[in-house]
């Protein structure tokens, strides 16, 4: 599947419904990987290990850059950086997939060159756990 039709949304935490955020040119890993944790037994052959806890990942979202109307992506995610505000996002795939988590975000404007693109970097500091939605799937049922 391509990346391509992908969206990230974003609402307050308790909004009603999510808001679109135009521009959007690259979505990140998503995922968590729990760590191996090694519960090795002085009488075991070979060590032995346990799934262990994961690590929440900042996941960063390329955008291109506009700041040219009051609800500019890159305006608008400045702004709940500023006030460190926690948001719901909603990553939603070209196949209906998504996953909605809280987070505080970073905005990091990129540099630019001849014939180069100025783009803006959408960090996010994840606050909350993944929630997974499969195409097909009501949420909540």
């Amino acid at each position: 599947m391509l990346a391509n039709g992908a969206t990230l949304g974003f609402k307050e935490k308790d909004g009603a419904s999510f808001t679109d955020l135009p521009g959007l040119k690259e979505i990140p890993e998503i995922g968590v990987e729990p760590e191996k944790v090694d519960n090795t037994c002085l009488t075991d052959p070979h060590k032995t290990y346990e799934m262990g806890i994961g690590d929440l990942p900042e996941m960063t979202y390329k955008f291109r850059y506009d700041n040219t109307k009051p609800d500019s992506p890159y305006r608008v995610m400045r702004k709940a950086q500023e006030s460190k505000k926690v948001l719901t996002f909603q990553d939603k795939a070209i196949d209906g997939t998504t996953i909605e988590y809280d987070a505080q975000v970073t905005v990091k404007r990129t540099g630019g060159g001849v014939n180069g693109a100025i783009e803006f970097d959408l960090t996010m500091i994840v606050q909350s756990d993944l929630k997974y939605t499969d195409p097909g799937v009501t949420p909540g049922a």
